[in-house]
C-alpha cells in the first residue's frame, strides 16, 4: 500500500490520488470560495488549539512532539517550537496582528472607512496561496498556512519530500478545532520532493500568490514556475550585522549582550548577527576589539554546549579559517578561536558584507558611518537586522542611515533575534501580500448601512461558550483576576438598576465597540454628512453614555456638540438654536422635560428633526407626542447598551418600539427561561444571556443581563440578516403585593393605551394600616384627573384589580405631579420606576430601596 503522504482537505491520500486530483486544483478553489472562511473562525480555532498546546499532558502535544523528536529535533528545540506555536496562535496574537497588518479584527467585512462617504471597502482573499515551506523550520510550513486562511484564502502548503508529517498533523488538529468544518475545506498539505516538477508547476499555474521560504536556489526553482498574472511572495534568507560606536564597544555589558546574540541559535536565524561592524576606519580597533570581545564570547559559549557539526558544516568552518589565517600575513585578517573549536573570531580590515559560516563564527570589520550607504547598499536585498550600540543621538541618526542602505529592522545588542506581535517580516505585512484591498462606490439607498455583510445570509460563526451562566456579582468577583495589560479602560456604573460598579476594557476592544456602534447609529437613520448632534446625556458620574456617543460621534466623524444634561432648559434650547443642531442624543427623562420646557420654541424654529434615546425607553405615546406636537421625524433607540457590555443591539428604519437588531460582530445572545436555563420557547419572554466574541479583559461568558426579551422571527424589512430581538422590561422590574405581582412595565403600557399617556410614571408603595397602599404617580400636563386614571388602572390591568379589589390586599390612588417633582437616582438622573418604602425593603442604614 502506497504511503499517505498527504492530507487533502481533511483527507489523507497517497501520491497517486494527489496526481489523480491536481488538475482539478483551479474547480476545487472555486468550489471553496462559495464558502468564504470568516477571520473570527479562524482566530476561534487557532486559539482553540494555542490551549490545546499549553497543555503540558494533552495527547495533542505529545503525538505532535514525538513527531518532532522523530524528525532529529532535541527535547529544547521540541519546546521552543511549541513556545513559538502558542505565541502565534492565541486569540491576543492573532488580533494584534490583524488590527496591526488589516486595521480590525474583522478585515473581511465590507465597510465604510470614511463614514462621510458612500464608499465600501473589505480585504478580500487572492484566491489560492501555494506555500513553499523550508526544511530547517518545522513551525513555518503550519504557521504560513495560517496567515493564509486568516486572509480568507484557499492554502496548499508543499513541504520538502523528506519532512515528517508534523505540518500535516498540526493542520489536521487545527481543523479539529474547527467546528464549522471550513479550515478543513481550505487546506491542502502536499509532501513531495524538488524534482516534481510537474506537481510544483501545476500548484504554481493554478494560484493567485507563491509564497517561497528559502534561499536564492529555493526561489529561483519556483520562480520559473511562477505565470506573470500570479504574486510571487519571497521569504528568502537575511544577513543580520551588529553595529558599534566608539563609546559602545567600550562597554562590558554591551558585549556580552552582543556575544549572547551570536551563540543563540548558533546564529541560525536571519537575525542573528554573523558580522560585527565598529564605527571606525581604523584597522587597530578592530584588531583590539576581537581581544577584548574573546573572552565574552568564551563565556557565553561556555554556558551552552556547542553542537555536533556535520562534515558539511565543519569543512566551511575550516575552509573560512584557513583561509583567513593565510591572509594574516598580508595584514588583512587574525583569526582567533577557541581551543576546542567551539567559537572563532575573524578580524577583518576589509569592510564588505561578508556572511560567516555560522555555529559561533563571527566576522569584525570597520565601518565609518560616512561609508556606510555605499558599502550595505549594494547588498540591500540581504540585509536584515541591525545591533545597535550608540547613545540616543547616535541611534537617531544612525537608524536613518541604515534604514536608507536597506535595512529592515534596528534592535539593541541581546535583542537581535527578539520580535514583537505585529512586527512586520521582512518588510512587509504578510496578511497584505495575501490580501487585496477592494472597494464599492454606492448611492443613497445604502446611507444607512455602515456595513453591506449585513445585507446577505450569515455564513458560519464560531460556537458560543456553553458553559455556567455568569452574574454581575461573579463578574465583580474576578475584577482583581484581570492582567493589568487587559485592563486599559476602567469604566464607572453610575448605579441605576443597581449599586455603582467597575468594568474594564483593553483600547482595542472599546474602539471596536465604539466602531460597531457607529454602523448601529447609521442604521438608526443618522447621518454624519449632514447631521449636526449635540450630546445630551449626563458628563457627570453617570458618564458612560456620555463619553460612548462623543468616541461614537468622533469616528464617524461627525459634527458634535457635546452640552450634557443642564437644567437651564432655556439656555439648552439658545445653544441648540445657535449651532443649527437637528438631532439630539440624551435619555428619555431629559428629553421629555427638555421638550415640556422648551419644546414649541425648538419646533418653531424647526431646528431639530432627529431624537436618539438611550438609558430607557420611550413609550409609543412618547414617541407620537414627539412627532405630532414637535414635528421630530426619527425618534429611535441610540443604542441598546450598558456599561459592562458595551453596545448590544441597534435600532433601523423598520424597528418600532424595544425591537433591536444584535450586534453580531460583538456578541452572541441566548434567550433562556426565566426560571430554568434552557433556552426560552419561541417568542415567549425570556433572560437575556450576551458572550462577548472578541473582549480580552473581563471576559464575561454568558453573561446574565438582568433584562428580559422575546426572538423576532423572520428577517427584518431593512433587509438586514442579523438577529433581532424585542426587550421586555427587567427581570424583576415589578413588585410583590400579597400574591400578586404589579409590573411597571405594564402600568406604562396600559395607561398608553387607555388614555393615551405620554409622560412618565413611578409606583411607589408603602404600607397602611390594614393593607399595602400603591401610588402611581402621572405628569399632570399628559394625564386625565386621578380618579379617571385611577378607574381605567383598575379596568385594564387584571392583577391590580384582584390585589385592590377582589382579594383586597392593597389600596391604590394616582397622584398628577409636575415633571420635575419625580424623584430620579442621584447619579444617574433617570426616573426610579418603583419606590418600594414597605419595611421589608428599607435598607440598612434607612433608605428606601428602589426594587431595581
Amino acid at each position: 500500500m502506497s504511503a499517505l503522504n498527504h492530507l487533502w482537505q481533511g483527507t489523507w491520500i497517497d501520491d497517486a490520488e494527489a496526481a489523480r486530483r491536481l488538475p482539478d486544483l483551479p474547480d476545487l478553489v472555486i468550489d471553496t470560495l462559495r464558502r468564504p472562511l470568516g477571520t473570527d473562525v479562524v482566530v476561534a480555532a487557532c486559539d482553540r488549539l494555542a490551549r490545546v498546546l499549553s497543555t503540558a499532558d494533552h495527547p495533542t502535544r505529545n503525538r505532535l512532539a514525538g513527531l518532532l523528536q522523530a524528525a532529529g529535533k532535541t527535547a529544547d528545540e521540541t519546546e521552543a517550537a511549541f513556545a513559538v506555536l502558542i505565541a502565534f496562535l492565541g486569540r491576543e496574537g492573532l488580533e494584534r496582528k490583524l488590527r496591526t497588518e488589516l486595521g480590525d479584527v474583522r478585515p473581511d467585512r465590507l465597510t465604510r472607512p470614511d463614514p462621510r462617504r458612500l464608499t465600501f471597502e473589505t480585504w478580500a482573499p487572492v484566491g489560492l496561496v501555494v506555500h513553499i515551506a523550508p526544511g530547517n523550520a518545522p513551525t513555518v510550513g503550519a504557521l504560513t498556512v495560517v496567515e493564509g486562511l486568516l486572509a480568507g484564502n484557499v492554502n496548499v502548503v508543499k513541504v520538502p519530500g523528506t519532512d515528517g508529517l508534523f505540518t500535516h498533523e498540526l493542520l489536521a488538529e487545527l481543523a479539529a478545532c474547527d467546528p464549522t468544518g471550513l479550515i478543513e475545506t481550505y487546506t491542502v498539505v502536499l509532501r513531495f520532493g524538488s524534482g516534481r516538477t510537474d506537481w510544483l508547476r501545476r500548484l504554481c499555474q493554478a494560484a493567485d500568490t507563491v509564497a517561497v521560504w528559502g534561499g536564492e536556489a529555493a526561489v529561483e526553482g519556483v520562480a520559473a514556475h511562477v505565470p506573470p498574472h500570479c504574486r510571487l511572495v519571497e521569504w528568502g534568507h537575511k544577513i543580520s550585522f551588529a553595529y558599534l560606536t566608539a563609546d559602545a564597544w567600550a562597554r562590558p555589558d554591551t558585549l556580552r549582550a552582543l556575544a549572547g546574540d551570536v551563540c543563540r541559535m548558533e546564529q541560525q536565524a536571519c537575525s542573528s548577527p554573523q558580522v560585527i561592524y565598529l564605527d571606525t576606519d581604523d584597522s587597530a580597533d578592530v584588531f583590539a576589539f576581537a581581544e577584548r570581545f574573546a573572552p565574552l564570547l568564551a563565556e557565553a559559549s561556555a554556558r551552552t554546549p556547542a553542537p555536533r557539526l556535520g562534515l558539511a558544516e565543519q569543512a566551511e568552518i575550516t575552509n573560512t579559517e584557513i583561509v583567513a589565517e593565510l591572509e594574516e600575513h598580508l595584514g588583512l585578517t587574525r583569526v582567533t578561536a577557541a581551543p576546542d573549536g567551539s567559537w572563532r573570531i575573524i578580524a577583518d580590515t576589509r569592510s564588505a558584507l561578508r556572511a560567516s559560516p555560522l555555529f559561533r563564527s563571527v566576522w569584525v570589520k570597520p565601518l565609518p558611518r560616512t561609508r556606510i550607504v555605499a558599502v550595505l547598499r549594494p547588498m540591500r536585498r540581504y540585509l536584515q537586522t541591525v545591533g545597535l550600540a550608540a547613545d540616543r543621538p547616535d541611534t537617531a541618526e544612525l537608524a536613518r542611515t541604515f534604514f536608507a542602505a536597506g535595512a529592515l529592522r534596528i534592535t539593541a545588542p541581546g535583542g537581535q533575534l527578539d520580535s514583537y506581535h505585529g512586527e512586520p517580516h521582512d518588510g512587509v505585512y504578510a496578511l497584505q501580500r495575501y490580501s487585496r484591498r477592494v472597494g464599492l462606490q454606492a448611492d443613497e439607498r445604502f446611507a444607512t448601512d455602515g456595513c453591506l455583510d449585513d445585507l446577505t445570509a450569515p455564513g458560519p460563526r464560531p460556537a458560543a461558550p456553553d458553559g455556567p451562566l455568569t452574574t454581575k456579582a461573579d463578574a465583580l468577583a474576578a475584577l482583581d483576576s484581570v492582567h493589568p495589560d487587559h485592563a486599559q479602560l476602567y469604566v464607572r456604573s453610575g448605579g441605576s438598576t443597581s449599586g455603582p460598579a467597575t468594568w474594564v476594557y483593553t483600547w482595542d476592544d472599546y474602539d471596536a465597540q465604539m466602531r460597531a456602534a457607529g454602523e448601529g447609529l447609521l442604521a438608526a437613520g443618522f447621518d454624519p454628512r449632514h447631521d449636526r448632534a449635540a450630546n445630551l446625556f449626563m458628563p457627570g458620574q453617570m458618564y458612560g453614555s456620555f463619553t460612548s456617543f462623543f468616541d461614537i460621534l468622533e469616528r464617524l466623524a461627525a459634527t458634535q456638540i457635546p452640552y450634557g444634561v443642564h437644567a437651564d432648559f432655556r439656555a439648552v434650547a439658545d445653544a441648540l438654536i445657535r449651532y443649527r443642531v437637528n438631532t439630539l442624543f440624551a435619555a428619555p427623562s431629559y428629553l421629555l422635560q427638555l421638550f415640556a420646557a422648551e419644546g414649541e420654541r425648538l419646533r418653531d424654529h424647526g431646528c431639530v428633526e432627529k431624537v436618539f434615546y438611550g438609558g430607557a425607553h420611550l413609550t409609543d405615546a412618547q414617541r407620537q407626542l414627539l412627532r405630532d406636537r414637535f414635528g421630530i421625524k426619527v425618534v429611535r433607540s441610540a443604542i441598546y447598551g450598558s456599561n459592562d457590555l458595551g453596545p448590544m443591539g441597534y435600532q433601523c428604519d423598520h424597528a418600532s418600539g424595544a425591537v433591536h437588531h444584535l450586534f453580531t460582530t460583538q456578541l452572541d445572545l441566548e434567550i433562556l427561561n426565566r426560571t430554568a436555563d434552557r433556552p426560552a420557547p419561541a417568542n415567549e419572554p425570556g433572560r437575556l444571556v450576551f458572550t462577548p466574541r472578541t473582549r480580552l479583559g473581563q471576559r464575561l461568558d454568558r453573561y446574565e443581563t438582568g433584562d428580559l426579551g422575546r426572538w423576532i422571527p423572520g428577517t427584518c424589512a431593512c433587509g438586514r440578516h442579523t438577529p433581532r430581538f424585542e426587550l421586555l422590561g427587567r427581570h424583576g422590574d415589578s413588585a410583590r403585593v400579597g400574591a400578586f405581582f404589579i409590573s411597571h412595565q405594564h402600568l406604562t403600557h396600559v395607561a398608553a393605551e387607555a388614555f393615551g399617556y405620554a409622560g412618565e410614571l413611578q409606583l411607589v408603595l408603602s404600607e397602611g394600616i390594614e393593607q399595602e397602599h400603591l401610588t402611581i404617580r402621572l405628569d399632570r400636563g399628559h394625564s386625565p384627573d386621578p380618579a379617571t386614571a385611577r378607574r381605567y388602572f383598575l379596568d385594564h390591568y387584571r392583577e391590580l384589580r384582584n390585589a385592590v379589589e377582589e382579594a383586597r390586599m392593597a389600596d391604590v390612588e394616582v397622584h398628577t405631579i409636575d415633571s420635575a417633582d419625580f424623584e430620579r437616582g442621584a447619579t444617574s438622573g433617570k426616573l426610579r420606576n418603583i419606590i418600594d418604602r414597605r419595611r421589608a425593603a428599607v435598607g440598612r442604614h434607612g433608605e428606601p430601596q428602589p426594587s431595581r
